[in-house]
């Protein structure tokens, strides 16, 4: 299970980043690094990645959260002899969601930060977290179609 390295780093690196912006930064300050095209900007979410905002409380998505996170667990082991691109896949989702789940757990809100924009067009402020499981589901994506088995036709007698 070498690819738990992968989740393990993942998990670091959200908690460390998250802790840097809190500890530097209050809620809603906004520093500039690119302007016009990145910034960091402090937020918290008390809904699921992106923003997305249901009107259940922060028990139910740690719920789904802890959920996800037994599959995930489940399928890296059943994965654990096969392809190396889908476990590093899974890792990086794994990791994403255990990071954002601590700060569901610790803060009852997850710490978002990362603000991209281009002219007037903003994307949903996210986490590493939030970027570990969107590259881990496209990895995922891109190994499903570009590797899928191909099935050899069957011949029929009749």
């Amino acid at each position: 299970m070498g690819v738990l390295f992968i989740t393990a780093l993942i998990i670091t690196a959200d908690q460390i980043s998250k802790s840097l912006v809190k500890s530097t930064m209050t809620l809603y300050d906004v520093i500039p690094v690119i302007p016009g095209f990145f910034q960091l900007n402090y937020i918290t979410n008390k809904g699921m990645a992106f923003g997305i905002n249901l009107p259940v409380g922060i028990s139910f998505f740690s719920g789904i959260s802890l959920i996800i996170i037994c599959f995930l667990v489940w399928i890296l082991w059943c994965e654990r002899k096969n392809n190396l691109l889908m476990r590093i896949s899974l890792a990086l989702i794994l990791g994403g969601a255990i990071g954002n789940l601590i700060d569901r757990i610790l803060f009852g809100e997850v710490i978002d930060f990362f603000d991209f924009m281009v002219g007037d067009f903003h994307w949903y402020i996210f986490n590493i977290a939030d970027s570990a499981v969107t590259v881990g589901i496209i990895s995922m994506l891109f190994y499903s179609f570009l590797f899928k088995p191909k099935v050899q036709p069957t011949h029929s007698i009749v």
